[in-house]
């Protein structure tokens, strides 16, 4: 009789939790059956959303120049450009000579692995936050040029992000301070 007692006891409190605490959230409703919160839960600073271009606000360009690395390190191939001649660069306003002139990523195909942050020599890519990005056409789902430079733009505003002409670069292990001959 005391274990069948003990045995609801435990039901009732864990039914009661259930209520509590949400096991499994509707998307993009937050909240339990009890309370409901008008903001989606936030994402966390190392989420890895979609890949989107940054911007050099010095020289008012992208920092992408085409040279197709990313594209050739993407494992899934979801990933076009682009390059034309930098007008900047003829007028010495600029250093870089090629810049790009489109450029594209479909999102069904890209897998947020980060492949193509990481092969970037320019820092030009970045995997932002960005996730609800659904449409209800399959080609819908392709981003073209501005589109990433904006989504890149919000991203570098919302972060602490540091464009790559302004980072401190380490020092060079083995430079010569504190070694002995």
């Amino acid at each position: 009789m005391f274990n069948g007692l003990k045995g609801l006891a435990i039901t009732l409190l864990s039914t009661m939790n259930g209520l509590r605490q949400p096991v499994t959230r509707q998307y993009p409703a937050a909240g339990n059956l009890l309370k409901h919160q008008a903001e989606p839960t936030p994402v966390k600073d190392r989420f890895m959303g979609f890949p989107a271009l940054t911007w050099d606000d010095e020289v008012g360009e992208p920092f992408c120049t085409s040279c197709m690395v990313c594209i050739r390190g993407c494992p899934t191939q979801c990933m076009s450009a682009v390059m034309k001649d930098n007008p900047l660069f003829a007028e010495e306003k600029s250093t870089r000579r090629k810049i790009v002139d489109t450029f594209e990523i479909n999102l069904n195909r890209c897998i947020l692995c980060g492949i193509c942050v990481e092969v970037c020599n320019f820092d030009a890519i970045v995997m932002t936050h960005e996730h609800e990005m659904s449409t209800y056409n399959r080609n819908g789902d392709r981003v073209d040029l501005p589109a990433l430079l904006e989504i890149g733009h919000k991203h570098q505003k919302a972060t602490d992000w540091i464009p790559p002409t302004k980072r401190v670069k380490p020092a060079a292990a083995g430079s010569g301070e504190g070694e002995s001959q």
